[in-house]
């Protein structure tokens, strides 16, 4: 499973079943689990400790230095979880300690070609990064969301739970959850299919296109709009997202 022009550090660590395929490149301080598949030309650089069941296509980058300025050369790591799939010239970098220290990717993520993972992102589950799509240090998305491509996102930024964006869609603010941009930078709604495909009632989808109305269609300031969707939850523990999303918010969100 391992082809012979690999080049893979001592002081790497491959659970079972793992391939790595022609010229790529393996360095010390990486873990990688077992069942992962590495296909020619691939780098990867730690310290890195990766998940079971991934996937690297060719001419990926994984857990190389960041290109943040202030980096000195401190051990920083890049956490991968399980099942994961990062396509051809997929770049992602470790972290900063001017932050956690870490970049962190969930599990079940899907990584097309050319998108870009800076530093200290975290990333949760089931998301999808469209071809081109970056992501700049200190960007967190939470688990579902679906990034169009070449969706250009500023540090700092926090995409929601669930929420769609268009391709091509340059993001300067918080998205909350559930919601579409469109390629315009603009909110157009939840995104209602979406949830359908993911297993929620009409009852539930019904409840965060009231809340989504609350923040962009009843002309109140997000001030209002937190107090409005706080009283919300009790009746409609779906909203429970959205209101501790626009709590936490320090950007501001996007509107």
């Amino acid at each position: 499973m391992i082809h012979p022009t690999a080049v893979i550090d001592p002081k790497a660590t491959l659970g079972n079943n793992v391939s790595i395929g022609p010229f790529s490149v393996i360095g010390p301080d990486v873990v990688i689990g077992d069942d992962c598949i590495v296909n020619s030309h691939v780098v990867i650089k730690g310290p890195s400790k990766i998940g079971k069941g991934n996937h690297f296509f060719q001419f990926a980058s994984i857990g190389e230095d960041c290109q943040d300025k202030k980096y000195a050369g401190e051990p920083t790591e890049l956490l991968i979880g399980d099942n994961n799939v990062f396509r051809e010239s997929v770049t992602v970098h470790r972290g900063t300690i001017q932050d956690e220290g870490k970049t962190v990717i969930g599990n079940g993520n899907l990584f097309m070609a050319y998108a870009h993972v800076a530093h200290d992102v975290r990333i949760g589950n089931h998301t999808i990064c469209a071809n081109s799509c970056t992501l700049a240090g200190h960007v967190h998305v939470a688990d579902y969301a679906i990034l169009g491509g070449m969706t250009a996102i500023h540090q700092f930024c926090k995409i929601g739970a669930h929420a769609f964006v268009g391709g091509g869609a340059i993001i300067l603010r918080d998205l909350p959850p559930f919601v579409m941009l469109g390629n315009d930078g603009k909110p157009h709604g939840i995104n209602s299919e979406g949830l359908k495909r993911r297993g929620f009632s009409p009852e539930s989808i019904r409840a965060i296109k009231n809340a989504y109305r609350v923040i962009y269609r009843q002309g109140n300031k997000a001030a209002e709009a937190v107090e409005i969707i706080r009283d919300m939850v009790q009746e409609n523990p779906e909203v429970q997202l959205m209101s501790e999303f626009l709590e936490a918010s320090e950007r501001g969100i996007i509107r």
